[in-house]
């Protein structure tokens, strides 16, 4: 008669307990835009282990520990499926990501993603931006008027796979948005801002736009501006302007309607690109707009 082995009980629940997939997260609140970092927590041994991400957003990865990036807030499943042999087992959690309390915007492009605050005391300007982009409307067009010191421009849909030579900035819907002038928004270094013709109104451009890279500012300018178009700066626009630079004898001429808040390298390695005649890169350089919610 065989004899039956018996395993110590601690070794079978070591041996039940291999490639059992499992993680943890950070105890956090998150809000859109957010990296979440995922510890797998799988035991491991000898035996080789494979893994399977599935984000909840329709992204994966194969990494042991990956990070992942939220743009949308909404409750994600995440689930992380570990292979060992012939043996697979799953392990899901589910996280809650909450909508900004601003309203940001995401601009990709191939020298990085900025992030964009759109403001609220400009809802006409801030409205038609979302509805433009949520529409797809800028995807693939160009930044196609590029000049350093100054500003990068955008938001032609007839840049979209545009021939080389191709004159650009005429392009547009078939309408204008009236000007939204607030005394607290100025054209500081990553200030957003609409393109427009030249008219008595100074109406906006339907979806053309600008960010300002700028140039250092002195106080004399200031004062110029200043007395040419009867306002005052407040203390801590001057300030930001002598700090970081921007282009003020465009204030109240043209509606800034957000900010930059992050990825102002991009405004610069963009400013910096080699051009051709009308200021457009001799290079494509392609954007795609995500609204963050």
């Amino acid at each position: 008669m065989k004899k039956l082995l018996i395993l110590p009980l601690f070794l079978c629940v070591a041996y039940l307990a291999q490639a059992q997939a499992k993680f943890t997260v950070a105890d956090q609140k998150f809000v859109a835009p957010v990296e979440v970092t995922f510890t797998n927590t799988t035991p491991t041994s000898k035996k080789p282990v494979t893994f399977a991400w599935d984000f909840g957003d329709g992204a994966t990865s194969t990494e042991a520990s990956p990070k992942h990036r939220y743009t949308h807030s909404g409750n994600y499943t995440v689930t992380l499926t570990a292979t060992k042999g012939k043996k697979v087992t799953k392990f899901k959690k589910m996280i809650q990501v909450t909508a900004p309390e601003r309203c940001l915007v995401e601009i990709e492009t191939d020298f990085g993603t900025m992030t964009v605050e759109l403001y609220n005391s400009t809802p006409k300007h801030r409205d038609n931006f979302i509805k433009l982009a949520e529409e797809g409307y800028y995807d693939g067009t160009l930044f196609h008027r590029v000049i350093q010191g100054f500003m990068i421009q955008g938001g032609d849909p007839d840049s979209k796979n545009a021939p080389a030579g191709k004159m650009l900035g005429m392009g547009g819907p078939s309408y204008q948005i009236p000007a939204e002038f607030v005394d607290s928004l100025c054209h500081i270094k990553g200030a957003l801002a609409a393109a427009r013709t030249n008219n008595p109104e100074k109406k906006s451009s339907g979806s053309q736009f600008y960010i300002v890279q700028g140039a250092p500012v002195l106080e004399s300018t200031l004062n110029q501006v200043e007395s040419m178009r009867r306002f005052h700066y407040t203390p801590e626009q001057r300030a930001a302007y002598l700090e970081r630079g921007g282009t003020p004898h465009l204030d109240r001429e043209y509606t800034v309607f957000g900010q930059v808040i992050k990825g102002y390298e991009v405004i610069d390695k963009i400013a910096a690109v080699e051009k051709a005649q009308g200021d457009r890169p001799k290079t494509d350089v392609k954007m795609k707009i995500k609204v963050i919610k």
